[in-house]
């Protein structure tokens, strides 16, 4: 297991079916950190609402995160997203370990770098709330149709295929969003005099040099990407893949299967009574 000073990831979406829970709980279990730091969109507030199926997976990973606080003393950052925006209205919350906040500096000797989740720069987002619901109504049909088209895959014995990755990747409006996105979270660090800005929404990994020599991190997600941020030194952040991550530790990485192959196993959900007896200690 590697230990690390920092681990960001974002846009987990438990809560819903297409959130990689058994990658990323494998993920989690080979890794420490002192700091780990949960960029947004992290439970699906929105999905749920709409009748999303809460899943013994999506509690495995809650419960994950608790025992890293509890036995390895990681402090845990939690930013609000977009998608668990029920936070806004009691941000911000400070329970020992946990610290629940809109936005975070992240002290390195490089300079400051500020976290946020990005969706306060998708202008879709913010100017018509609506539409970005409808929009992630659509989203989430994609996902569908591409749960559908890899069971085809699977049967055929070929391996996961991210449809709506390659469509962000080829169509040029998306393309042209993800860079008007980079160019305004860069001028938002600029004038907060910070080295650099870690930020996740769009799930898109990313980590260049902008202009004024703004360093620009995206923590990507575990939908599609499997991806997630490592700081094993102060100011040296790696983007890494999930696949990528295990082979480092020989490890074989967990194979993405059809939902319908998940087994489901029953397990109880977890308590308020466990949440209050860590963050009370």
């Amino acid at each position: 297991m590697q230990q690390y000073r920092t681990v960001i990831i974002s846009d987990l979406h438990l809560g819903t079916p297409d959130a990689k829970v058994e990658q990323l709980g494998h993920f989690l279990k080979n890794v420490r950190c002192d700091k780990l730091i949960l960029n947004g969109d992290i439970l699906d507030g929105w999905a749920l609402q709409r009748g999303s199926k809460w899943l013994p997976g999506h509690t495995r990973i809650v419960r994950l995160i608790l025992k890293k606080m509890e036995k390895q003393g990681t402090r845990v950052i939690y930013l609000r997203g977009n998608h668990d925006d029920i936070l806004e209205r009691f941000l911000p919350m400070n329970f020992g370990p946990l610290e629940i906040c809109d936005e975070y500096i992240h002290q390195t000797p490089q300079g400051p770098y500020l976290v946020v989740h990005g969706d306060g720069f998708d202008s879709v987002t913010t100017s018509h709330q609506w539409v970005a619901r409808l929009g992630a109504v659509g989203y989430e049909m994609l996902l569908r149709v591409n749960r559908l088209y890899n069971r085809w895959r699977a049967y055929r014995g070929k391996e996961y295929f991210s449809l709506s990755k390659q469509i962000k990747a080829r169509v040029k409006s998306a393309v042209s969003f993800v860079g008007r996105y980079e160019g305004q979270l860069q001028e938002l660090a600029r004038v907060r005099e910070c080295r650099g800005i870690i930020c996740g929404h769009i799930h898109t990994p990313a980590d260049k040099e902008l202009e004024n020599r703004v360093h620009y991190l995206n923590s990507g997600d575990w939908v599609e990407s499997l991806t997630a941020i490592l700081e094993p030194q102060p100011g040296k952040f790696e983007v890494v893949h999930y696949e990528d991550y295990m082979t480092r530790l020989q490890l074989e990485p967990m194979e993405i299967r059809p939902l319908h192959l998940h087994q489901a196993e029953p397990e109880e959900p977890v308590t308020a009574e466990e949440v209050q007896k860590l963050l009370t200690k």
